[in-house]
Parts: C-alpha cells; sequence; structure tokens
C-alpha cells in the first residue's frame, strides 16, 4: 500500500471512529464508536461519505505475466548477451552467414522457453475461481442484497450458514453461528462464534467474536457490523505482505549467471591475447581477427541455453503428467536442492475433514477406518479384532445416537464434498453409512419428533425420536457435560449405575485423547414415555467418540522418503499446539509424545532473537499458532543458515511465505486463488507425496544438466586449446569460426540433449541435497573438464600433424581432417559422462536410448557436410579421401579410451 494511501486510510478511520481492537470491547461499544444502529443500518447520505473516504471493498488484483513479458525473459541471460555481440561482431566484418547462424540459435532457445512458460502459466490461470459474492445488508432500516465490493465499515450484515463472509466483522448476536476458518488461520475444526467481550493479548485464532474475510459459515445465524473492507481487512493485510515479497533468482539462475560470467571472460581474455600477440609478431590482422572470432565463438557453448531451457522443459513436461504445474522453467532444479520443506498442516498433511478415528465403550477402545470399503474393517479393538455393529450392542447404539441427534445430510452417493451441514456431523454420518446405517433408514426407523438446540452454555444437543414404547432421546455433547448428565453406563451385560469412580475414569480418557489432539463428544441416550421430559437428566452413556482431521494416506510414507533424501519437513500451523504434536507424531515429524511445539505467541520477531534463540527456532520441527509473518521469519531463519526452503500450503495465510520461500507450492484443488498466485509450483491433486517426486525430478535435473555442462565445456575447451595452440605454433587455423559454430550447435547439442534425458539412478533420492552455494561445477569437474578437453585438444592437433607432415595432404584436406576427428571424438565423448561408480558397459549412458539416436544423428549430419555440395562449401571442408579418413576415425577414439582409464583409475582411487 502507498503511503498516500494509508494516510487516507486512517484519516477515514479516525473520521469514522473504527475501533483498533474491538474483539476487546463489547459490540455495543463498537456499533456506537462507528455511530450507526442495528436496527437501522447506515442512511443513504452516509453511505456515499463512506464510500468515498474507504472506497471498494476488493483486494489488489495480481496482474497476470504477459505473454510479451514472458518472451522478454528468454533474453536475460548473460550467455545470450554474449552470443548477441558476437553476431553483431560477425556482422561488422562481413562474415553474415555466421552472424545469422549465431541469432537462429538465440531465437530457438527463446522459442522452447517461451512455448513452455506460457504453458504452464496459462494451465495455472485456467485454475482461478471465477464468480461475484453478495452480501445481505440493513440500510435504511431495510434488508437488501448487494455486491460485496460495495460494503463500509459500519454496514450492518445479516448472516446464514453457508454465506461466505465479504469483510471483517464484529459480531452482534448469534445463535450456534460457526465458521470455518482454516484457508485463514490454519484452524482445521469450525470455530464457534458469539458476541462476547475477549481479552487483548490473544492470537488471530482465538478472536471469536470476530468474523474474517473469506472464511466462510458452517452453521447458524446472526448479525454483525463490518469493521474492515478491502486491503484493511486481515486476508488485506496478507495480500499486502505477499506485494512486498521481493522474488529472487533461483539457484540454478544464480548459478548459470555465475558461471556465464566465467566463460565471458575467459573468452574475452583469450581472444584479446591471442589476437594482439599474433598482430604483434607480424601475422595477417585480418587472420587474426577472423582468429579472435573464432575463440570467442568456440569459448562460448551456444548449445547450453538450448539444452538448459530442453531439459528443464522435459522436467516440467514430467511434473505436469505427475499433477504438478511449474510457473518458470528454472523453478524446477531449485527442488532438487531443497533442504528444508516448511509445510503448513490443513489440506496439505491432513485432508482437511473431521473424520471418526476412535470409539470408546465400556469394553475398551475401537479404532476406527472410516475410509474402509470393507464393512469388517471399519470397526476394530487394539488387540486387532472386527467388531460388527449389528453382533456389538453398545456399539450400534453408538453410530445410531451419532446418526439420530445429527442436522447433517449426505447425499446419495454418499461423498463427503457434496454433504450439507457441520463438519462434524457429516463425519458421524459418513462414519454411519460406511458401516451400513444410513440415515434414511435410521431416522425412518426411529422418527424425529422434536429438537432440542445445541446451547452454548451447557454444550449438549438433544433430539426426541418415536420408539415401539414411547420415545427415545438421542443426546450427544461436550464429554464433561455429557457425564455430569449421566446416572448409568451402556454395558455389554446391561445398564450399570455410574459411579464417581465410574465418572473419574471416563474423565480421565477424555483427557487422554484431548491430549492425543482429538476432538472429543460424549454420546448417550434415555427412554422416555413423556416427549416434554427434560433432555438431560438421567442419561445413559454410551461412549466417548474421537475425531480428527486425519493426516493423508501417503504423507507418512513421502515424509520419510525426504529424511531419506537429507530433507528436513516443518510443520507451521494456525491450529493448536495439542493438535499439531498428534498431526507431528501421526505423519513421521516427531517420534516424542512431548515434542517440543513452539507456540506463536512465544515466537518473537526475528530482529528481537538471540543466536541461541534462533538455533533453538531452527532445531524445531512443530510450530503451532502462527500468523503469516511469523512463517516469513522461520523461512528467513533458515535461509541465514544457508538451507534453500521450499514452502507448501493451501490457505490465505500462506501466500506469504509461499512467495517468499525458495520455491513455493500451492494445492490446486483445495488452494485459494492468493495461494496459487504466489507459488511456484501448483499440485493439482494436492497430494504432499508429489512434492517427493517433483525433488527427485529436480535432482535428476541438476545431475544431467551438471553432466551436459561437463560435456559441452570439454568439448569446447578442446575447441579453444586447439585453435590457441595452431596459432601460436603458426599452424593453419585447424577449425574455422563457422565449423565451430557448427560443432556447437549441431554435433554437439544433439548428445547433451541425450544426456538432458537422462533417467534416474535408483540412490538418488538417499543422497543428501546439495549445499546451497554448490556450484554447478566443482573444482574436482573442472578439472575433469581439462582433461577431456586436452585429450581432445591432443587428437585433433595429432591428426592435422599427421595429415599435413606424414601424409602430406593439402591444407583444406587436414584442416577437414581435424575438424571431423574433432567431431567425432566429441560425440564419442559422450560415453564419459557415465558415472564413476558404474560399469564400463552397464551404465545409463549405454542404456539412453537417446544417446545412440544422437550419435548416428551427428554422424550422418557430418557426413553430410562432405558430400553436400552447398555445406562443404560454406563450412570450407573437403573429402580427405580413405586414408584421411581412417586416420581421422582412429585419432577420434584415443580420448574415449583415454577417458575410460581415467574414470577407472579414479574409481580405484
Amino acid at each position: 500500500m502507498g503511503e498516500s494511501r494509508k494516510s487516507d486510510f486512517l484519516e477515514a478511520k479516525s473520521a469514522v471512529h473504527v475501533p483498533e481492537m474491538s474483539w476487546a470491547q463489547s459490540w455495543e461499544d463498537t456499533v456506537k464508536s462507528m455511530e450507526v444502529e442495528v436496527s437501522k443500518g447506515l442512511h443513504a447520505e452516509e453511505l456515499r461519505k463512506r464510500r468515498q473516504l474507504f472506497g471498494q471493498n476488493m483486494l489488489s488484483q495480481v496482474k497476470p505475466k504477459s505473454s510479451f513479458n514472458i518472451l522478454i525473459n528468454q533474453f536475460r541471460n548473460l550467455i545470450v548477451f554474449f552470443l548477441f555481440a558476437a553476431a553483431s561482431v560477425a556482422f561488422m566484418f562481413g562474415d553474415h552467414i555466421e552472424g545469422f547462424a549465431i541469432v537462429i540459435v538465440i531465437f530457438i532457445n527463446a522459442a522452447i522457453g517461451f512455448v513452455t512458460e506460457l504453458k504452464g502459466i496459462r494451465s495455472i490461470e485456467a485454475l482461478r475461481k471465477l464468480g461475484s459474492v453478495s452480501s445481505r445488508v440493513r440500510r435504511n432500516g431495510t434488508v437488501s442484497e448487494i455486491p460485496a465490493k460495495d460494503l463500509v465499515p459500519g454496514d450492518i450484515v445479516i448472516l446464514e450458514g453457508g454465506d461466505v463472509v465479504t469483510a471483517d466483522l464484529r459480531i452482534v448476536t448469534s445463535s450456534k453461528l460457526q465458521a470455518d476458518e482454516s484457508v485463514l488461520t490454519g484452524e482445521s475444526l469450525p470455530v464457534e462464534k458469539s458476541p462476547e467481550v475477549l481479552p487483548e493479548k490473544i492470537s488471530l485464532a482465538e478472536r471469536t467474536n470476530l468474523l474474517f474475510k473469506g472464511t466462510a459459515l458452517t452453521r447458524g445465524s446472526g448479525e454483525a457490523v463490518v469493521i474492515a473492507t478491502g486491503m484493511q481487512t486481515e486476508l488485506g493485510k496478507i495480500s499486502s505482505l505477499v506485494e512486498q515479497t521481493l522474488e529472487e533468482e533461483t539457484p540454478l539462475e544464480k548459478r548459470l549467471n555465475q558461471l556465464a560470467n566465467w566463460l565471458i571472460m575467459i573468452s574475452l581474455g583469450l581472444a584479446v591475447v591471442v589476437v594482439i600477440s599474433g598482430i604483434v609478431g607480424g601475422r595477417d590482422m585480418v587472420l587474426m581477427v577472423e582468429t579472435g572470432i573464432a575463440l570467442a565463438v568456440a569459448s562460448i557453448p551456444e548449445g547450453l541455453p538450448i539444452v538448459a531451457t530442453i531439459a528443464l522443459a522435459r522436467g516440467v513436461w514430467r511434473m505436469a503428467k505427475r499433477n504438478a504445474l511449474i510457473k518458470e522453467l528454472a523453478a524446477v532444479e531449485t527442488l532438487g536442492a531443497t533442504s528444508v520443506i516448511c509445510t503448513d498442516k490443513t489440506g496439505t498433511l491432513t485432508e482437511n475433514r473431521l473424520t471418526v478415528v476412535e470409539l470408546i465403550l465400556d469394553s475398551g477402545k475401537i479404532l476406527i477406518d472410516a475410509n474402509s470399503d470393507d464393512a469388517e474393517n471399519i470397526f476394530v479393538t487394539e488387540s486387532g479384532t472386527s467388531l460388527m455393529p449389528h453382533e456389538n450392542s453398545p456399539l450400534q447404539n453408538a453410530i445410531e445416537v451419532s446418526v439420530l441427534c445429527n442436522n447433517a445430510s449426505l447425499s446419495d452417493s454418499r461423498e463427503e464434498d457434496k454433504a450439507v451441514g457441520d463438519p462434524l456431523e457429516i463425519a458421524f454420518l459418513t462414519m454411519a453409512a460406511k458401516a451400513g446405517f444410513t440415515q434414511t433408514e435410521t431416522v425412518g426407523k426411529y422418527p424425529e419428533e422434536k429438537e432440542v438446540a445445541f446451547d452454548s452454555e451447557i454444550k449438549m444437543m438433544a433430539t426426541y425420536h418415536r420408539a415401539d414404547s414411547g420415545f427415545r432421546v438421542a443426546v450427544k455433547g461436550a464429554p464433561e457435560s455429557v457425564l455430569e448428565s449421566c446416572a448409568s453406563l451402556l454395558t455389554a451385560g446391561g445398564d450399570q449405575k455410574l459411579t464417581e469412580d465410574i465418572r473419574k475414569k471416563w474423565m480421565g480418557q477424555n483427557e487422554s485423547m484431548a491430549a492425543r489432539g482429538l476432538r472429543v463428544l460424549a454420546l448417550a441416550e434415555k427412554d422416555t414415555q413423556n416427549i416434554h421430559d427434560e433432555p438431560y437428566k438421567n442419561l445413559k452413556l454410551i461412549g466417548l467418540v474421537g475425531l480428527m482431521d486425519p493426516p493423508r494416506e501417503d504423507v507418512r510414507e513421502a515424509i520419510q522418503l525426504c529424511r531419506d533424501a537429507g530433507i528436513r519437513v516443518i510443520m507451521a500451523t494456525g491450529d493448536q499446539v495439542v493438535t499439531a504434536r498428534a498431526i507431528g507424531k501421526a505423519v513421521g515429524l516427531v517420534q516424542e509424545d512431548d515434542a517440543p511445539v513452539i507456540h506463536g505467541l512465544d515466537f518473537k520477531q526475528a530482529a528481537e532473537l538471540s543466536a541461541d534463540e534462533k538455533d533453538h527456532i531452527t532445531s524445531v520441527n512443530l510450530f503451532a499458532r502462527v500468523n503469516p509473518s511469523q512463517k516469513l521469519d522461520l523461512i528467513a531463519l533458515h535461509r541465514e543458515k544457508h538451507a534453500i526452503v521450499a514452502m507448501t500450503g493451501d490457505g490465505v495465510n500462506d501466500a506469504p511465505a509461499l512467495k517468499n520461500a525458495d520455491i513455493g507450492i500451492a494445492m490446486g484443488k483445495r488452494g485459494t486463488q492468493v495461494a496459487r498466485e504466489a507459488a511456484d509450483m501448483i499440485l493439482k491433486d494436492d497430494a504432499f507425496s508429489s512434492i517427493v517426486h517433483a525433488v527427485e525430478q529436480g535432482r535428476i535435473i541438476f545431475k544431467n544438466i551438471r553432466a551436459f555442462v561437463i560435456y559441452l565445456l570439454s568439448c569446447n575447451l578442446s575447441e579453444i586449446m586447439v585453435v590457441t595452440v595452431a596459432a601460436f605454433l603458426g599452424l593453419p587455423l585447424p577449425l574455422l569460426p563457422l565449423q565451430i559454430l557448427f560443432l556447437n550447435i549441431v554435433t554437439d547439442v544433439f548428445p547433451a540433449l541425450a544426456l538432458a534425458a537422462g533417467e534416474s539412478n535408483p540412490g538418488i533420492m538417499k543422497q543428501p541435497p546439495r549445499e546451497k552455494h554448490t556450484p554447478i561445477l566443482t573444482k574436482e569437474h573442472w578439472i575433469h573438464v581439462t582433461g577431456y578437453g586436452a585429450m581432445i585438444t591432443c587428437a585433433a592437433l595429432g591428426a592435422l600433424l599427421i595429415s599435413l607432415y606424414v601424409l602430406g595432404l593439402p591444407e583444406r584436406e587436414s584442416v577437414t581432417i581435424s575438424f571431423l576427428t574433432l567431431a567425432f571424438a566429441q560425440l564419442w565423448h559422450v560415453f564419459n559422462m557415465r558415472e564413476r561408480s558404474s560399469a564400463i558397459f552397464n551404465n545409463a549412458i549405454i542404456r539412453n536410448p537417446f544417446i545412440w539416436g544422437a550419435l548416428a544423428l551427428c554422424t550422418i549430419l557430418l557426413f553430410l557436410t562432405l558430400y553436400v555440395p552447398i555445406l562443404s562449401s560454406v563450412l570450407k571442408v573437403a573429402n580427405p579421401g580413405f586414408q584421411g579418413m581412417a586416420l581421422m576415425f582412429g585419432m577420434s577414439l584415443l580420448p574415449l579410451v583415454a577417458g575410460q582409464l581415467f574414470i577407472s583409475l579414479f574409481r580405484s582411487r
């Protein structure tokens, strides 16, 4: 938000007296300070004034990246800039063919990157939800429906279950009001809302007398006054955090730019030294300028941008098949370097739906798998015995009461995403339906005659149902309230008196379940002859039910794979401490029952933390009740420790962290639009396990990039050394500039592309992630590049010298032999790119069909240069005859033999 806009808002806020902490004062005081009557609402003149002061109730819109900007980004690369410069020099000296060839290479690279990125971004834009939202307000004493964008502070909003909250509101009246705030706070369960005054120092998730823009009402009704609109809402503040977060270069972009800098410096240095020394030595100036251009062209691997782009694009296409959409190509490789994954809980590690997981009866604990398709495995005792409800009276009663005392409804298809009602009650119906107790049949057997609605003070609900002899009363509620109302306990052998000792035992069970992060409810019932009988007296306790937002089935295995790969997974949620610890243990993030969890209230601002406190925070895996700015601090602290951080999430509260992380990963199904806009990658299937596959793909891509960079640079270094040594020895140029360009963009590129298409080795996800500042090529790799380049140089110069001074061939034929020797030596050199741990005849290079295809294609292209007149004329080559061809083939094999010996010696060491 700009300073002028911010000052305008503060002036407007002061004029209307919008309270700073409305949750800490009564709704009467809030309404009074905002100068509005609840029974009448704002009048027309006041509306006009406030609309001018506050503007429309809208968030800042994210401008989609244009096709033009995507195209321009393809040219923002130092190697591309240098290639443009080389093309310009070629045009200046009249080498138009060379100049056009370089320009064509540049635009081929740009076209590949443009098409791939455009496809990814347009796919992501297709995920955006379109539609308008309206609100019901009271204005001038009349209730009407208006577009949500027209709301202003002071409007009185009429609320009903199912509504989307369109501004920040202070509740005035409420009746059984609940809100789903998971997208904003991470709280997986619906939050009960009421107008009661709250303390000043409480977290956002605990402000139960406020409703927030972007959340949804799951049940109940009420009225509320608008206290913030647009960018001043909590949702708007998060959006502004996203806007303030600067995008950084990915690690791959940094490494490629670093490599480009080195190549450009080496290129310019060599060219200048060779040209000046040649001119000073009395050699022809035109020849030396041509030599300088040859060196400049030779030192830059023109194929590198193309191969890197295609390697990344192939990774994008592969990931798309695994339901992962990538916005920018370079983000693919970043995944492979990830060392910390900071993830939200709700909807990411968990399914974002309540599920019944446990039932405590007098006979003991019953574990419930409501996802099982086998009825015999839904209810299982701790000892592993399957229970069938129709054969177990207490279990059957528990299921029936959970269906009868229920206001939700399932669709005929029993799909939870098409259910209507409170998520807790939907969970009961889902469990019962899987066990064969449909809502229609159960209620048909016991028709409902009366309901006593849930009372937030006594925390219970009851329904009366007609039975054969009178009425069956079904009750559910908070365990402490239900236990207090019970006089007996249902057992397999009949009813048993509920003594004080037994009551304490059940309270202990309740506390134990709650400590494990379960949402606990008690079920009870009684029979009565009188429908007007008090519902909460002399009840019969059936048992306790434990519900939770369950972990996704594949998450535990995915987290173990991350651990095997040396990647830390950290959970940062807006949920409660006990829930964070329970889910953390369930998915394998922690092993201890008392694992440390840092509460948001104990998480100081990063600037206030001591070194020891920073070390403590970065050693903890679980964080609860954290807000968006604290997630940003958490990412920053790990990045200070040189970690590459990936952030996953689906809620509005995750958006700033998604944008600030090295790579942000949003959920495509459950993810909010704000989260998807901020992320670098979107998972269409919302599966955490897809992240592991993406990390593996990123590692494969980096391994392949390193392989083809070593390959391309060793080939280019051989060209530089051949030209440089020949220039100092006074030999004819063994390679002409256009011949070098032909090698760099034709015969070098296809084997490099084949290397880029290489598959994973089985142990790639057993290795630790790379260090953050590890370059593409380490000192060891540069030694390999130099060694391989020297081998190829010796072969090419040896062929040139033998053809000139032993075979006595003319200069053009001799240069052709050195050109072809270098070309085929570079082709065979691809087999030197096998991993040191692999066997000579059983490795990924040998098994790669693209390698053999590339070799066949390049061989054909090289022979075409000899036998197609226009090509031989442009490249200035001539058929060297049988002797020359035999010499060429023999000399070209020497670097392959030497390279294999080098790898074997290195492996033995």
